[in-house]
């Protein structure tokens, strides 16, 4: 317990300080997001206009620590201000549309990746120079070594433009209404299949490597040793003495890869055009969308917090070792 509590304080103090870094780097930064909005209206604005878009963006000539703890009121009560290309739509809004589907991109796709390359991994350490040893990890590591964004174009342009098999963007066909249907679930599912699989596709060897690697010193364990000679079925021993002890890191990796899904795999997402965090966010930066930029920085630094500490309870329970009375 004392290990746990130790360590949701040390997140806290690291959310604290995001969100006081998400507070002064914007306003240490030339300019202002109301007077590009002025500049955009051509003079169409009345003063009393402008001040009350200044109040409303927090940018009022109150002392700076009034408004950082008017900052941190507005937090805590879920008021992210508003956004200034979507203006007048509220910050919150605008993250909360996209965030579910980044959230299904980046879940399925990283559980994938996770499971796949894991097994395979497990599998290869445990017939070590076999032909599953020898020549999938070199493939996947080819294909790995692809940037996100070109093996994304590859695949949209074979099954999407030259076979057209998938559709070429968004995240459902323009026109359906979102809804809990057989035809609905399996239109996006349609769309999302490319972008997953570009995805699985470069990070599935990464974690096929770490697993076998892992696996290899693990089966040198003395315990390994001990459960095959007391006669154990080499399976049993595979998973439940060898794998499972070779997991701990994985579950590390996934828990940072688990916080930054929410960032979303941005350039994926720009060329599929998927409605996620990581396409918001491009079009927040080439608008100057200060608000929703910072919304959004905010949204990925907890996200990646509370994965974290989630992990390090998981990882308590997986390996005692790690508390600390």
């Amino acid at each position: 317990m004392g290990y746990v509590l130790r360590r949701l304080g040390f997140y806290l103090a690291a959310f604290w300080v995001s969100i006081t870094l998400n507070f002064f780097l914007p306003r240490f930064m030339p300019g202002d997001p109301v007077s590009r909005m002025v500049a955009r209206l051509q003079g169409q604005i009345r003063p009393d206009q402008i001040e009350a878009l200044r109040e409303s963006f927090g940018l009022s000539d109150a002392p700076l620590i009034e408004q950082y703890v008017r900052y941190l009121g507005q937090i805590f009560t879920g008021n992210l201000g508003f956004s200034i290309s979507r203006f007048p739509t509220p910050v919150m809004d605008v993250i909360t549309s996209v965030i579910g589907w980044t959230f299904l991109l980046g879940f399925v796709s990283l559980i994938i990746a996770v499971v796949i390359g894991n097994l395979l991994g497990v599998l290869a350490a445990w017939r070590r120079g076999g032909i599953l040893d020898s020549f999938v990890p070199p493939l996947l590591v080819f294909i790995g070594s692809f940037p996100y964004f070109w093996l994304a174009m590859g695949l949209l342009y074979l099954f999407g433009v030259t076979l057209d098999w998938f559709p070429l963007r968004h995240a459902f066909e323009v026109g359906s209404v979102p809804a809990i249907t057989p035809a609905f679930i399996g239109d996006v599912a349609h769309h999302l299949f490319l972008p997953a699989a570009s995805i699985v596709l470069v990070s599935v060897g990464g974690w096929m490597l770490g697993m076998r690697n892992t696996m290899i010193a693990t089966n040198a364990e003395d315990y390994i040793v001990m459960a095959e000679a007391k006669g154990l079925r080499p399976h049993r021993v595979m998973m439940q003495y060898a794998a499972r002890n070779a997991l701990l890191p994985s579950v590390t990796a996934f828990g940072m890869s688990l916080g930054f899904v929410v960032g979303g795999a941005l350039l994926t997402e720009v060329v599929f055009a998927y409605p996620g965090i990581g396409y918001t966010l491009l079009a927040a930066v080439q608008n100057l969308d200060y608000p929703l930029m910072q919304g959004l920085f905010l949204t990925i630094t907890t996200a990646v917090l509370i994965a974290n500490f989630l992990v390090d309870i998981v990882y308590v329970r997986l390996d005692p070792r790690v508390r600390v009375n």
